[in-house]
């Protein structure tokens, strides 16, 4: 009995029908050399098997590295040393930027996969390589606390007693003969970032700057209520660091605008979680907003404070070759003051 031909391919038999490595092939299809599934989810049809090149598909993959080595790379993009407020990449990240389709599974576990090195070099090149850490990577307890740069205890006030951030997930741990497997919660780095931002009432420097042992300025502070944290669209456009038309036309113009917890149709009051979210979604212009990037701030004095909060920043970008030439340092020379009344009534 004559065996049928198959007709539809996952990514092992198809990888097996061209003898390569299963790494290969999903690089191949990340990297756009053999086209995106066509014969339903995770399928590729006969004829997209059979019209790949088994040596390009090989030959465009070299040296897999694992999450660990990926997660180091993308560390010292960051920096070095590490900037304040900035926690160290973690290898469990790069799954998480893997399942955000910033990086392609050649292979491994899902938690810690392997990438292509390639991949992560240039993810490590971008400029907003911490504000897509921020949107995609949640933080456990100990990181969210270099995040904003506070102890462990006065994070432990924040997100428990306080209840100004709520997990968004949580993780298994083994802590062996230390207690076992326990759940370790997990936070929204955007959250944290901005709750400086959220919270101007409070003072951050004290937070930040008090002693091990010494009461934390948290704790004198009042829990929130259940349903009592809420901000007004001029709160929002505070939070935003805009004006409140521009509240007005985000919540006019975009159907995704977060949905009033309370309130009227005309003064709608939102929950404070969902205004960093808003300021995410919708830019105003040019400049990315200060708290995407990782630092101090520059106090808004004298030409600061013609920025309307965006700090100019501390180091001169790098020069690059205009395509006329290389840039020329020559100063401009104007021509001289005609001899007229001119010189004479200044000096006179």
């Amino acid at each position: 009995m004559a065996r049928s031909a198959r007709e539809q391919y996952d990514e092992s038999q198809a990888a097996g029908r061209l003898r390569v490595p299963l790494a290969a092939w999903r690089w191949a299809v990340g990297s756009g050399l053999v086209p995106p599934a066509d014969a339903g989810r995770g399928l590729w049809s006969r004829a997209v098997v059979e019209a790949a090149d088994p040596e390009q598909v090989r030959a465009a993959l070299w040296g897999p590295i694992g999450a660990g080595v990926a997660a180091e790379r993308l560390t010292e993009a960051l920096g070095v040393p590490l900037p304040i407020l900035r926690p160290r990449v973690t290898a469990t990240a790069v799954g998480h930027l893997v399942k955000a389709g910033l990086l392609v599974c050649l292979g491994g576990d899902t938690q810690f996969p392997d990438v292509h090195p390639d991949q992560v070099a240039a993810l490590a090149r971008r400029r907003d390589l911490p504000a897509l850490l921020d949107r995609h990577v949640p933080l456990g307890p100990d990181q969210a606390a270099r995040r904003l740069g506070v102890r462990r205890t006065d994070f432990d006030l924040i997100a428990g007693r306080l209840g100004w951030l709520s997990p968004v997930g949580s993780v298994d741990v083994d802590y062996k003969h230390h207690g076992g497997v326990t759940a370790v919660p997990l936070y929204d780095a955007q959250e944290i970032a901005l709750l400086e931002v959220v919270r101007p009432t409070v003072d951050w420097r004290a937070v930040r700057t008090v002693t091990a042992g010494r009461r934390s300025p948290l704790a004198g502070l009042r829990p929130v209520a259940p349903g009592g944290d809420r901000v007004f669209l001029a709160g929002v456009a505070r939070i935003a660091r805009v004006g409140r038309a521009a509240v007005v036309n985000w919540r006019r113009r975009h159907p995704d605008f977060p949905t009033p917890v309370a309130g009227t149709d005309v003064h709608p009051q939102l929950s404070p979680g969902s205004s960093p979210t808003t300021r995410s979604k919708y830019p105003p212009g040019r400049r990315s907003p200060r708290w995407c990037w990782p630092g101090p701030t520059v106090p808004r004095t004298g030409s600061a404070s013609m920025t309307r909060g965006w700090p100019w920043p501390t180091t001169r970008p790098a020069r690059t070759a205009c395509p006329g030439g290389p840039p020329t340092r020559t100063r401009t020379r104007w021509p001289p003051w005609p001899a007229g009344s001119l010189g004479r009534r200044c000096a006179g």
